[in-house]
């Protein structure tokens, strides 16, 4: 590992976690590098763009160029674009918030979200993460990984209970995985945002691996148990026509 660009990435992480900023203390202290070192990386940084200094506060924030290099990279995800024109259908079909997550070292990342026609505040933005555990998208990614892989992503992170609702015992959750692969679908009934339920259905690439996921979320009271026993045709129908896209045959 080169020290230098590991101190330097910790940097950016640093960066990235609070939109006013940080001054050279408060990340010299949060590295733990001396602040003559962590100066010396800010300005090389800022001379090519990837942070900037607030004139009045004199703290740094990540810079514009960050974002362009965050645009490339989504535009360069060939599922991203295969998968958009079915997004919009689903959308259009539903009226409510779609979601697009891919699977990445034990969590789920959102690189597609499509706003419906009725107002929801949710927490979910392109390029976050989220757990495995407590999302419709999480638990329908896992239901369809080697189950090594899925004891791993357990053992790795506590089930953390995000409400009442989420499942926060290994074997329950286990047998919900199985009842999830056996339905083809998976539900998020209030497990990772109170009063926000889903529906989810996996992606699969032309080797038969599941690799992302496809959501339609929307306020409880209106995802009734009726209504996401209707979606479920709709989201497994252009789950399969995304994975299609990608080469996969059932």
């Amino acid at each position: 590992m080169v020290k230098s660009l590991d101190r330097a990435l910790q940097i950016f992480e640093v960066l990235g976690s609070r939109r006013g900023g940080y001054g050279v203390t408060e990340i010299s202290k949060e590295i733990g590098l001396n602040k003559t070192s962590v100066y010396r990386m800010l300005s090389t940084f800022v001379r090519h763009g990837y942070v900037e200094q607030d004139a009045e506060t004199e703290k740094y924030k990540l810079g514009y160029k960050v974002l362009e290099l965050s645009s490339a990279l989504l535009d360069s995800i060939d599922l991203r674009t295969e998968a958009k024109p079915f997004l919009k259908e689903l959308g259009n079909v539903t009226n409510e918030v779609i979601h697009l997550v891919v699977y990445d070292r034990g969590e789920v990342v959102y690189i597609e979200k499509l706003e419906g026609n009725e107002t929801l505040r949710m927490h979910s933005k392109v390029g976050t993460r989220a757990p495995m555990h407590c999302t419709g998208v999480g638990k329908v990614i896992m239901a369809y990984l080697p189950s090594s892989e899925v004891t791993k992503i357990i053992d790795r992170q506590p089930m953390e209970p995000y409400t009442v609702h989420t499942i926060v015992d290994k074997d329950v959750l286990l047998d919900a995985l199985k009842e999830i692969k056996s339905n083809g679908f998976a539900y998020d009934l209030e497990e990772n945002e109170m009063g926000i339920s889903c529906i989810a259905a996996p992606i699969f690439e032309h080797n038969g691996k599941v690799v992302a996921a496809v959501s339609i979320s929307g306020p409880t009271m209106r995802m009734t148990a009726e209504r996401l026993e209707e979606l479920q045709e709709h989201i497994v129908g252009i789950a399969k026509k995304i994975s299609g896209r990608l080469g996969y045959r059932e």
